[in-house]
């Protein structure tokens, strides 16, 4: 008689079913030529390291495009001694669809490594940082615009996140065999700050999304805390981009910024394309390394995910 009654509701209207309440993105927003500009100018500020021209033009740059979307960025400036080395910092949180008491981060690191390292020929000209830095932020970019388009909002809000300091005290990334994040534990210690209302409960990290033989597999450290949340990503990724996306896990460990908000409660994962030999922090991680149908594999899978019930 339960399920009589219950058919007999959704035939009349009265209660929809949970499957007709959740709206489907129109990922065609989603507009990779869009994210590769933003590759391509955030490259063209040079070195965006801590303290440098090039970073203070990309924080101008990521508050510009928000704003003109109707969001209200908020700056977390701080300063940190970690390593013995004082530096300014400033994380940048973006709430969007701030009345939804269900929240999700997506977050990057916009700081790039000061020198390219690893470059065999020239270990002290400047890194540009296409994939290792200026794709995650064209990702986030891109993603705001797509959800400012979308007819009908998602069913939980998101926080864009864009983490400052993530290359480390010397801004050597890797290349620091003492290297330690600064802007996410900052921000997981004092979220509070930025998060007045409602918490976020779960939270997604992009790094080095562009490089056009992208092969993303689910990161080992991040399926200790958010397992659920990581299938759901990849089973949507595996669906619709099947040539970026990959089932096994990586070979080991990623220690990135989403260690820090697992450790506060936030349910994160990493998404990070961590093959990326022979430019890997080298003069050689340009644009040029980039493709479009990489970034709409992972952008419009980002989009379905923040949709997906």
């Amino acid at each position: 008689m339960r399920h009589v009654l219950l058919s007999l509701i959704f035939a009349l209207g009265v209660i929809a079913p949970l499957h007709a309440q959740t709206a489907a993105p129109d990922v065609t927003q989603w507009q990779a030529p869009r994210a590769l500009a933003d590759i391509q100018k955030q490259v063209s500020f040079g070195a965006r390291a801590m303290e440098t021209p090039g970073h203070a033009q990309t924080i101008a740059l990521i508050e510009d495009e928000l704003k003109r979307l109707g969001l209200e960025p908020k700056e977390q400036r701080f300063t940190s001694e970690a390593g013995g080395q004082k530096h300014e910092l400033v994380n940048l949180v973006v709430p969007m669809f701030p009345e939804a008491p269900h929240r999700l981060i997506l977050g990057t690191h916009y700081d790039s490594i000061i020198r390219a390292y690893r470059d065999p020929d020239h270990p002290d000209a400047v890194m540009p940082g296409a994939n290792n830095s200026a794709s995650g932020v064209a990702l986030l970019l891109e993603t705001a615009r797509a959800l400012k388009a979308q007819k009908t909002p998602p069913a939980r809000g998101v926080d864009f996140v864009f983490f400052d300091g993530e290359e480390g005290p010397l801004s050597l990334g890797a290349g620091d065999p003492h290297w330690q994040a600064l802007g996410s534990p900052y921000l997981a210690t004092h979220r509070s700050e930025v998060f007045p209302a409602a918490m976020p409960e779960q939270a997604a990290i992009f790094d080095m999304v562009c490089w056009r033989e992208e092969k993303l597999y689910p990161e080992q450290a991040s399926l200790l805390y958010a397992a659920d949340e990581i299938d759901k990503f990849w089973n949507i990724g595996r669906t619709f981009a099947p040539a970026v996306f990959a089932a096994q896990p990586t070979p080991q460990p990623i220690f990135d910024d989403q260690i820090a908000l697992n450790l506060v409660g936030i349910h994160a994962f990493l998404v990070i394309g961590f093959q990326y030999e022979p430019w890997f922090n080298t003069t050689g991680d340009t644009p040029d390394k980039c493709s479009e149908a990489a970034l709409a594999g992972v952008g419009r899978t980002v989009l379905r995910y923040i949709y997906a019930p």
